[in-house]
């Protein structure tokens, strides 16, 4: 009981009919169905917009998708698209501020933005250099493509043409297919 300018409220219980206690039950169970419902659709939704046929390494953030494709634009046709984790940040600066000396050959089609927005790309998901580790020139002399291959006989030279042995999807970014050596084609 209140008292409200010297009034008395007071509440009373609302009887609970039959039809109200089946409403009730009715608009609770079509709100579980709509959750359950927008849910399903909502993962139906992701993995039919995920069904793209580029497989990278790791998946990347909006903010960095356009330089992963101009990375994989500019540098794909005439090479295998890296992980960019294989290689140090500061190779890719090094490989990024010299196109005109890109291992021996000429990149004279690569624009100052593509290569600012590829920077932004390769920066993000390569690595730094450890102390006293010694900048790699090739993918040969990375620690972590060394890490990422403990146990695994390496062609001598290892270049990035040798990855499609493993790698049958590299061409594609596809690093997570793998064939292994004892592996018969067409298995």
């Amino acid at each position: 009981m209140f008292k409200l300018n010297n009034q008395k409220l007071v509440f009373k219980p609302i009887k609970k009919t039959k039809s109200s206690v089946s409403l009730l039950l009715v608009l609770f169970l079509f709100t579980i169905w709509s959750v359950i419902l927008g849910g399903s659709l909502a993962m139906a939704f992701n993995k039919s917009n995920s069904s793209s046929p580029l497989k990278s390494v790791d998946p990347v953030t909006e903010p960095y998708q356009v330089g992963q494709e101009l990375y994989l634009e500019n540098c794909s046709g005439c090479h295998i698209p890296l992980p960019p984790a294989v290689l140090p940040r500061e190779t890719w600066k090094t490989i990024l501020e010299n196109p005109l000396d890109h291992y021996g050959e000429q990149v004279d089609t690569l624009v100052r933005l593509t290569q600012v927005l590829i920077w932004n790309y390769v920066s993000a998901y390569s690595r730094n250099l450890e102390k006293e580790e010694t900048k790699p020139e090739f993918i040969a002399q990375s620690r972590y493509f060394k890490a990422l291959h403990p146990k695994v006989n390496l062609p001598n030279p290892t270049t990035h043409r040798s990855c499609v042995a493993c790698h049958p999807n590299a061409l594609n970014f596809d690093y997570r297919t793998i064939k292994f050596a004892d592996e018969k084609d067409g298995k």
